[in-house]
């Protein structure tokens, strides 16, 4: 007969660790709320709309208003997919990979993690000064917004640029990946 095994003891500093493994699932669960809420914000309001929009069918002034809901719905469904990317970005990086997931939200590093929202970000700029536009009723505020929102999407290029020759390394693993499924 043996004796029973006494129960593990952790040290502070893995207590500490494990700690922050919680609190970053909370992050994850927390962003991964935020998103599935805007998802479903974004579909209910689409319905609102499309019901308050067939009383006025065929007006100008109806289809103005189709259209900035629509912007602003592909707006929202934007940052609903930016905090959908980083909930499984940082559940892929701290606490272990979904599966089932498609390539494309397969995250290694957090170099995958910024490259993925950069793209959206990019997306989302574009978005948000179509919707600025389509309402503009003259004057060179457009301007202004627009080489505002130019220099930002360049200065993420470059640094997307950069960001994607510092992780070369990885692109050869996920090709090696994608092979094998």
């Amino acid at each position: 007969m043996s004796l029973p095994e006494a129960p593990k003891r952790y040290t502070p500093m893995t207590r500490a660790f494990r700690l922050g493994l919680f609190v970053v699932e909370l992050g994850v669960l927390s962003s991964f709320a935020f998103a599935l809420m805007l998802f479903i914000s974004s579909v209910v309001q689409t319905f609102v709309t499309l019901r308050n929009a067939i009383s006025g069918l065929g007006d100008e002034e109806s289809s103005q208003k189709l259209l900035v809901s629509a912007i602003e719905q592909a707006d929202t469904l934007l940052v609903a997919t930016a905090l959908l990317i980083i909930s499984l970005g940082l559940q892929s990086l701290f606490i272990g990979r979904i599966e089932g997931l498609p390539n494309w939200l397969n995250i290694r590093t957090f170099d995958d993690l910024k490259g993925k929202l950069l793209s959206v970000i990019v997306v989302a700029l574009a978005v948000k000064f179509f919707s600025f536009a389509s309402e503009w009723k003259g004057g060179m505020d457009i301007l202004l917004l627009g080489g505002t929102i130019a220099l930002v999407i360049l200065a993420l290029a470059v640094y997307g640029g950069v960001l994607e020759r510092s992780s070369g390394k990885y692109k050869s693993e996920e090709q090696d990946d994608a092979r094998e499924e």
